[in-house]
């Protein structure tokens, strides 16, 4: 099987990759673009790949190893986390920030996505700090302060001309999912609902909390649904409790994730956007 070794970044130093494509035994290397390049059949071992793993991410290149053969069209779906991942924020910590409650959150969180605190368990105690919030404060919090990640709708418009279905899932909430989806023409959606009554949070998540168990679990209704495989699906996340979804993946992608999360997916971006998937294949 044949592999390729592609290294992008936001800034690239020819010299630097010419020096990574000696340690992977590299035949060739091609230039994409300035900023991504393609080191053609390489031959690597676990010391090489640590050598390569430190040199890259000391000049900030993201790097991938990939089979040669495959191609984006050989994928069906794109499965992708909201917070931190397709937007920018942690939506949950700015609406705390409403109510100046956002360090609180915030730590519980940090905690949760590094996998120290089970997700429903950190959920069920943010949300319950929430209590009495206006609810015109989420609204607030997309107008405000919600922002696609780099590279966001290109990646999208690459993913769609390809011919793959999109998935949003998340932790989060559906009233940023559900705005998302239709801004961006998602295919499917998923996450938790808070209750709201009087036009007022009660501190409570109406029905069952989308954790890591119930993400891996919609990922695999959506591909019976599509009538396709789940190694079929690119999943992309930063959190612990995406680990169970991206598992399940034909191509796991971490976004400036957490070290967990970087360690056991496939690929980790760190520096480009969301679109240098585009640039692997």
């Amino acid at each position: 099987m044949t592999q390729n070794l592609i290294l992008q970044g936001t800034y690239v130093d020819p010299d630097t990759v010419m020096s990574i494509a000696d340690v992977a035994h590299a035949q060739s290397v091609e230039t994409i673009t300035p900023f991504v390049f393609r080191c053609a059949d390489v031959q690597m071992d676990d010391e090489a790949k640590k050598r390569i793993d430190q040199a890259a991410y000391a000049s900030e290149l993201d790097y991938a190893l990939l089979d040669g053969s495959r191609t984006l069209s050989d994928f069906k779906l794109l499965a992708m986390d909201m917070d931190s991942t397709l937007i920018t924020i942690e939506c949950i910590d700015e609406i705390a920030d409403m109510q100046g409650l956002k360090p609180q959150v915030a730590a519980i969180t940090e905690a949760a996505m590094r996998g120290e605190i089970a997700f429903k368990e950190s959920l069920t105690r943010r949300v319950a700090l929430l209590k009495g919030l206006d609810a015109s404060a989420l609204q607030r919090v997309y107008d405000e302060r919600l922002q696609l990640s780099a590279g966001a709708e290109k990646m999208l418009a690459g993913i769609k001309a390809a011919g793959l279905k999109t998935l949003l899932v998340s932790g989060g909430f559906t009233f940023f999912t559900d705005r998302i989806q239709q801004r961006l023409g998602l295919d499917f959606s998923h996450a938790n609902q808070l209750e709201i009554i009087d036009g007022k949070l009660t501190g409570r998540v109406l029905g069952d909390i989308v954790d890591g168990e119930e993400k891996k679990r919609t990922v695999e209704r959506v591909c019976q649904e599509l009538h396709i495989s789940p190694r079929q699906t690119i999943v992309m996340g930063d959190g612990a409790n995406d680990l169970q979804m991206m598992g399940i993946a034909g191509l796991s992608v971490a976004f400036r994730a957490k070290p967990i999360v970087r360690q056991q997916a496939d690929i980790a971006f760190n520096f480009v956007g969301l679109d240098g998937v585009l640039n692997l294949f």
